[in-house]
């Protein structure tokens, strides 16, 4: 059996979590990566007109909305990540009336938009900054500034080091010191100062009243500092961040914004939301971000990190779904970023990473809650690694002891049609060279195939709707006639764990993941070899062909497998 035998069978519903009134709670939703997603004037750099173009390929692809990576006024040091103007597009992506456009295009097609926000640091080249190194107090007190230590004030104030590397600290020429969590051209603002509290709420009406269905918070977990700003007392700073308490991330201060901003993103209709990315030392602080009163989704980076190992799987899906039901909130689930090595590389690269990444995308589009998918991995993009040094433009690269410096291998722009470079990207070439032999990959090569990856994520989506027992936290209760696999399932593969979403661990053999929620059962099988075992019901979807007879099955290995009932 393959992906394509019973998905165009079943009719597409709306969302199970729309019809509770929160669409957030099982919504699947596409990252884009402006640069790299279309390029509509050859400039060789995606753009938002590109974007907009591009829009029914994500509608049919099933997703139910888009974010969008920054599109602001900026020098872009960091990818756009460097806000010199948080109300007006770049003209390197268009202008404002672009992104109105692109707004209304997407909620013709069915698509809210959400976009980033970036409010722990500026760029270098804001208003504020540049006359806070004018000299201005007022202006410095918006940042931190503080005087340096040594006898001559010549050494940073403390011992943190940027994540990219480098301390994060930076000397002006009147011996003041301004803190920089990432690169120099991104000083850190003091959210202590009521006025950037003021400016970033006056940002996000701006954006609501353009049509805006949402923000993505970079650096959610960052926007308050511990008091004092304490030494930490070790190196490799960036390696402790997601594991242990660092007195830069994740303080208690950062949830009464949250929650400030709640309240203004509750005042308008439609269900705005506000995403967390933050990093927290354990899956309980995390849940902290999504509250009843604060964000309604905060990204799960565990799940991201776990390795091709189902019993680590497992733990981060329990510990992950024990801490959001605690506080109400949906899970999320991500495999791969803007950030990040994708999932095909990082699951060993070939044909066996593909395999894994196809599987584990189906598990992650099983599990309750909501789920990210970053634009290429519907076809299955491995890794670039091979990029010139000359062509790289990640900021860490160039710097030391922090991040690797290799961001721009997941961010080279995906290929839409043809055989050759730029693959439809645009008219022109691509800011970021393309592989040879990406042809193969490319939506165009992939649409109709009923064994690619894109028409395997495209059924998945579908099923995905189609079934009520999948999406939402709430989707069934996990009792009555269809909470149980059939008896002949259930016989081979006693009911161990049950959570109120209506998921359930069943047993199986070593190195195989089986869960159930209503009218429906997911097989993970992580091991090099096949696997055989009861049904636990009727295959409606594969990452991989499957041999059953209706009452045992064979799975392939590095598969994944969908039941109903």
């Amino acid at each position: 059996m393959t992906h394509d035998s019973t998905a165009v069978q079943l009719a597409r519903s709306s969302s199970n979590a729309t019809a509770s009134g929160g669409w957030w709670r099982d919504a699947v939703i596409y990252q884009v990566y402006v640069r790299s997603f279309a390029d509509s004037d050859g400039d060789g750099i995606g753009d938002l007109r590109g974007v907009r173009s591009r829009l029914p390929h994500l509608a049919r692809l099933g997703v139910d909305a888009v974010w969008l990576t920054p599109f602001y006024v900026s020098p872009q040091a960091d990818g756009g990540y460097d806000v010199a103007d948080y109300r007006a597009v770049d003209p390197l992506f268009g202008d404002l009336s672009d992104a109105d456009e692109l707004v209304r295009a997407a909620h013709a097609l069915g698509l809210r938009v959400i976009v980033d926000v970036v409010p722990n640091h500026t760029s270098e080249q804001h208003p504020w900054f540049r006359a806070a190194l004018a000299g201005n107090p007022g202006a410095r007190e918006r940042y931190h500034f503080r005087p340096g230590r040594g006898a001559r004030g010549e050494l940073p104030p403390n011992d943190w080091e940027s994540i990219f590397g480098g301390p994060a600290w930076t000397r002006v020429p009147d011996g003041a010191w301004y803190l920089h969590l990432f690169a120099p051209e991104q000083p850190d603002l003091d959210w202590d100062h009521p006025e950037v509290a003021a400016e970033f709420a006056s940002v996000l009406r701006f954006w609501l009243d353009l049509g805006i269905d949402g923000f993505r918070v970079d650096v959610a977990h960052g926007m308050v500092k511990a008091p004092g700003l304490p030494d930490i007392g070790r190196g490799a700073q960036a390696t402790l961040i997601g594991i242990e308490p660092l007195p830069f991330f994740d303080q208690d201060g950062v949830h009464a914004i949250h929650r400030s901003w709640r309240r203004l993103l509750d005042s308008y209709p439609g269900g705005r939301i506000g995403v967390a990315e933050a990093w927290a030392p354990t899956s309980e602080r995390l849940a902290l971000y999504v509250r009843p009163d604060e964000l309604h989704q905060a990204f799960n980076f565990r799940f991201l990190n776990c390795p091709w190992d189902p019993a680590a799987m497992r733990t981060v899906i329990d510990e992950s779904l024990a801490a959001t039901t605690a506080v109400g909130a949906p899970t999320t689930w991500v495999l791969s970023n803007h950030d990040v090595v994708r999932h095909v590389t990082r699951y060993g690269g070939g044909a066996r990473g593909l395999a894994r990444a196809r599987a584990a995308a189906l598990l992650m589009l099983a599990l309750p809650g909501s789920a990210y998918v970053y634009q290429g991995e519907e076809l299955g993009l491995p890794e670039v690694m091979d990029l010139p040094d000359e062509v790289r433009q990640d900021p860490a690269f160039a710097r030391t002891a922090g991040q690797d410096g290799l961001r721009d291998g997941c961010r080279v722009p995906i290929p839409w049609s043809g055989a050759e470079p730029p693959y439809g990207f645009g008219p022109a070439g691509s800011w970021l060279p393309q592989p040879a032999g990406w042809g193969d990959l490319s939506v165009a090569a992939q649409t109709g195939d009923p064994h690619s990856t894109l028409e395997l994520y495209r059924a998945a989506l579908e099923l995905r709707r189609a079934m009520p027992g999948l999406g939402a936290p709430e989707a069934g209760t996990g009792h009555g006639p269809d909470a149980a696999p059939p008896t002949e399932a259930t016989s081979a593969s006693a009911s161990e764990e049950s959570y109120p979403c209506g998921m359930r661990w069943q047993s199986a053999p070593e190195g195989v993941l089986l869960f159930t929620r209503p009218g429906f059962a997911c097989t993970l099988n992580s091991r090099s070899g096949p696997v055989e075992l009861p049904a636990p019901g009727r295959p409606v979807l594969s990452s991989a062909p499957v041999e059953t007879d209706g009452r045992t099955v064979r799975l392939p290995p590095d598969s994944c497998t969908w039941w109903s009932w």
